[in-house]
């Protein structure tokens, strides 16, 4: 009796039950790659697969990536070209898929699930499902009343019992957060909501069509873009001052709303009041994966982890060495040796972050919001440039505000640079930092914020 329920090690359980353990939850490639370096009965070759696969563990990363959905709607000759791009190795795969897929949402790191995210003069972050805010209290966006006019510390925000936050985003004057599922992007007096189901939705001032529903009526309350029925699954949704970028399960970009600056990527300035898909990345056959919505410009990430950017070339934001404008999307080629997975764009900057974990800017460094301490005779960085300061840690994650910026990384530790004057940054005692400072989140204290004089 005894014997029948002895205590077994991982290594007498079956190579096929083994697998499905391995498959079945939520590990990510780093976790694949510990399991494979502690054990030969992870690293070795077993006999239930085909040949071509090293390893068991390289066998689940193959399993884990057919299975994602951002793979599964790639075309076979992306499917390929990524798989070339990751050196033939499957973690690598994987390891790109999840980093791309927590890049609009949220990180996985050492210390719990995360999300940080940046407006004008404040900064959100999502920890364990707890919400804290920063820095300006101007029109509420803090979450904290209409008293409160500052927090220099993240400071919780009380939410009703039993919500489950799970996505935040910060625009100028408010903020939007999702609960349980979906994703939120919030513009300038507008925002723009993503069901699970892939259905849009959109509300608030509509000056440019910058809600997709074919005209400029204002909307009190979300209405569905019907534009999008039949055009695919969106998946993601990235909103600028008065326009929008949605991405589709098939690769394919739409934009609507103002086309100044060209960052609707039509290369021409007229505004869109329906969604239009941008004929650039479909004629070249580019699976787009990920969008980010700058001021002025726009970036663009596909399913090779190759970036594209376009709109003003003011200050260098779009990294190709000179101030040019550029009316459609053009590949960025000094990161072609790169393999990134997120793109982050804001007021006249642009930040990239790669596979490795390395983090590369380019554009205004103005207030150090770039993290380049040596501001020298410019104030523009013309190319991609590394973050020295962060080449030791592995960022998972960065958000820029106007003239601020906040990184996290996969030990769950925060970093930021740029202006404080507002306690932006969560410190009470900077007023800006041009390199990257780390940053505490206290537990919630009363003295952490600051009351209007009224109260």
């Amino acid at each position: 009796m005894a014997d029948r329920y002895r205590l077994v090690s991982i290594e007498e359980l079956p190579s096929h039950l083994i697998l499905e353990i391995m498959t079945a939850g939520r590990l990510s490639a780093i976790d694949l790659v510990c399991l494979e370096l502690t054990s030969k009965t992870f690293g070795g070759s077993h006999g239930l697969y085909p040949h071509k696969f090293k390893s068991m563990v390289d066998y689940a990363a193959f399993q884990l990536c057919v299975s994602h959905g951002v793979y599964n709607g790639m075309a076979w000759n992306a499917q390929k070209e990524l798989f070339d791009r990751c050196g033939g190795n499957w973690k690598r795969v994987l390891r790109f898929l999840q980093a791309v897929e927590e890049s609009s949402g949220m990180v996985e790191t050492s210390a719990g699930n995360m999300q940080i995210t940046t407006g004008r003069y404040h900064t959100l972050l999502i920890s364990n499902s707890s919400v804290y805010s920063c820095g300006s209290g101007l029109c509420g966006v803090l979450g904290h009343g209409p008293e409160t006019t500052q927090c220099v510390a993240f400071t919780r925000i009380s939410f009703p019992p039993l919500a489950h936050v799970v996505q935040v985003s910060a625009s100028h004057n408010h903020a939007a957060f999702v609960l349980e599922s979906g994703k939120v992007a919030a513009g300038l007096n507008f925002t723009v909501f993503l069901a699970r189901q892939g259905h849009v939705y959109s509300c608030g001032t509509n000056t440019h069509g910058q809600l997709g529903h074919g005209d400029t009526v204002d909307r009190p309350t979300p209405k569905i873009i019907e534009s999008f029925e039949g055009v695919g699954s969106v998946i993601q949704i990235a909103a600028g001052p008065s326009y929008v970028l949605a991405v589709t399960d098939n690769g394919a970009v739409y934009s609507f709303g103002s086309g100044s600056n060209f960052c609707l990527g039509h290369g021409e300035q007229h505004n869109e009041f329906l969604p239009r898909v941008i004929q650039t990345f479909r004629r070249k056959g580019i699976h787009v994966v990920r969008v980010s919505a700058g001021d002025e410009h726009a970036v663009a990430l596909d399913s090779s982890g190759f970036v594209y950017t376009w709109g003003k070339g003011y200050c260098g934001a779009l990294g190709h060495g000179d101030e040019i404008d550029k009316t459609l999307p053009e590949p960025l080629n000094s990161l072609k040796s790169y393999v990134a997975v997120q793109v982050c764009a804001r007021k006249r900057k642009t930040f990239v972050l790669v596979d490795s974990g390395h983090v590369y800017g380019f554009g205004w460094m103005g207030f150090g919001s770039l993290g380049f301490p040596d501001r020298g005779v410019s104030d523009k960085v013309m190319r991609p440039r590394i973050l020295d300061s962060l080449r030791a840690y592995r960022v998972s994650q960065i958000s820029t505000g106007l003239y601020h910026t906040v990184a996290v990384t996969s030990q769950g530790r925060i970093f930021g640079f740029g202006d404080n004057e507002r306690a932006q940054l969560g410190h009470d005692t900077l007023r800006g930092c041009l390199e990257p400072t780390e940053i505490f989140v206290p537990e919630l204290k009363a003295d952490t914020c600051l009351a209007s004089e009224s109260e």
